[in-house]
């Protein structure tokens, strides 16, 4: 796969980020997003580097002030806020989910989604634990990680349907 259509790839996953942060229920202290469906979708289907690279390329954008994040969010503030450690853990998601995506052990729609809820998991974790400095573990817990558990259930089979149908059209190789 020639390196533009990969560096368009990116920049589109990068897109759809940033339209799926636009798809919010608001709450205290974190909004319910579809942000982490996107970066598990690029870490799978583009592949664990080129899947951080899309999420990182949509994090420098909102660090720049582009209005990509959640509720139209952007600027330095956000990686300080209550969302950082969400915002940190992203690439490290999208790394991980595309580097175990590509193993023969993940490829039935089961595994596949066992392993984005696990990518999800990681991402609650690492935000809720940024979000515990300033609330506290119990309240971190209660408000940054136990309300998303659905969402992210029903996320990862449709980052796992998705991801199929996707790699399919554009096999990519990392």
């Amino acid at each position: 796969m020639s390196l533009p259509f990969r560096l368009a790839a990116v920049a589109g996953f990068a897109l759809l980020m940033a339209l799926c942060a636009q798809v919010a229920v608001p709450m205290v202290p974190v909004p319910m997003t579809l942000q982490t469906f996107a970066v598990l979708l690029a870490g799978s289907v583009l592949g664990g580097g080129w899947g951080a690279a899309a999420v990182l390329l949509y994090l420098a954008l909102a660090a720049i002030g582009l209005p990509v994040l959640a509720e139209g969010g952007s600027g330095l503030d956000r990686f300080a806020g209550p969302t950082a450690g969400y915002l940190f853990a992203f690439p490290l998601a999208a790394l991980i989910a595309g580097q175990l995506s590509r193993r023969p052990l993940f490829r039935s729609p089961v595994r596949e989604t066992a392993l984005m809820i696990g990518a999800h998991l990681l991402i609650l974790a690492l935000g809720a634990a940024w979000l515990a400095r300033s609330l506290g573990p119990a309240d971190a817990l209660a408000n940054g990680f136990t309300p998303f558990l659905i969402g992210a259930v029903v996320k990862s089979a449709g980052v796992a349907l998705c991801a199929t149908g996707l790699r399919r059209l554009a096999p990519f190789r990392p």
